[in-house]
């Protein structure tokens, strides 16, 4: 089978092998892979910006799609020709967040999906939504988790609530559609208008572009009448919380998810507190969570959005187009 690795760091250390098919031990599955999909982690950690202590050569990529082709002694939660994703943490099941549950993740330290042929427990696989193609199913298990896991599970949306996103990455657009899925009021913010003319055409009831209107913050609260919003999906990290702390209502909820525009400053701590922020940090969720969001993503029908789709062997050119920024979306790899 081909497996990708990553020998050294940068895009350009990714390099083709080719590995024998493994055997599923007891309580495993062997998955033939479908399609995966790309987060922005996955880039970073290329690039050698996540951790440089990963022991190398690793195998990336932590989001895919499969079918399972064979069965371990003692399998029970799962059939084979069963369509699945791997959970982005294996061992995170159901309950809060532990360093035991949370310590391996796929496409770091721990293998990820970049291979044609995967053996995973039983117990960290998922099966998923039957509407949706093998490549949208690969955008579920980080992008679309992480949204769900910030306004359902820890920001207990409702209908009429109000929902500031940043950007129109995967995670963005997954909350841009869930938060319309219950009938919220969506601003959306993006330095591209096209961009953000395409959020529209998904639901987002205010667009601003955060070029023309350095100071946003003021900008939603004139929307918002003074009040706030209800929740803040934080991709921009500490460049930009300030602004979203600003942006929200007393007693408001904001998740913060990426480091887009800078890892680390001066926590705003009096903003904090004059708004009476609940702040939390999200990274992903468990098994629990992510069949939660099947279940509703199915019922709803929703579509995850695809920006593109390269072959397999495309994966130096996926990750290079995520650099870009060109994508709106999600960008997926299909297997042969």
């Amino acid at each position: 089978m081909k497996v990708i690795e990553l020998q050294s760091f940068g895009i350009e250390g990714l390099h083709s092998s080719e590995h024998p098919i493994p055997e599923p031990g007891p309580g495993q599955v062997l998955i033939k892979m479908k399609a995966a999909s790309l987060n922005y982690r996955d880039l970073l950690m290329v690039l050698g910006k996540y951790s440089r202590k990963l022991p190398l050569p690793i195998v990336p990529i932590s989001d895919a799609c499969g079918e399972i082709m064979a069965l371990g002694e003692g399998v029970s939660r799962v059939r084979k020709g069963d369509r699945v994703a791997p959970l982005f943490f294996p061992d995170w099941i159901s309950g809060d967040p532990t360093p035991e549950r949370t310590q391996t993740a796929l496409g770091a330290a721990h293998g990820g999906c970049l291979q044609e042929y995967m053996v995973l427990h039983e117990k960290s696989v998922s099966k998923v939504p039957r509407h949706l193609s093998d490549e949208e199913v690969a955008t579920l298990p980080c992008a679309a988790l992480t949204a769900w896991r910030s306004l359902f599970v820890e920001g207990k949306i409702k209908a009429g609530d109000s929902v500031l996103i940043q950007g129109t990455g995967g995670v963005s657009i997954f909350g841009l559609q869930f938060a319309k899925m219950v009938k919220a009021e969506v601003i959306l913010t993006s330095s591209s208008d096209e961009k953000l003319e395409k959020g529209r055409s998904l639901g987002a009831d205010h667009l601003i572009n955060y070029k023309v209107h350095e100071k946003w913050y003021k900008t939603v609260q004139e929307i918002t009448g003074g009040r706030g919003v209800d929740h803040v999906i934080e991709v921009g990290g500490a460049g930009t919380l300030f602004q979203s702390l600003m942006s929200l209502r007393p007693g408001g909820h904001v998740s913060i998810i990426g480091v887009l525009a800078e890892a680390s400053m001066d926590t705003p701590i009096t903003a904090m507190i004059s708004k009476q922020a609940r702040v939390v940090g999200i990274s992903v969720g468990n098994r629990d969570h992510f069949e939660e969001m099947c279940r509703a993503i199915e019922i709803d029908q929703l579509k995850p959005v695809v920006s593109h789709v390269l072959p397999f062997d495309q994966a130096i050119e996926a990750l290079k187009l995520m650099e870009q920024g060109g994508h709106f979306g999600k960008i997926c790899l299909k297997y042969s």
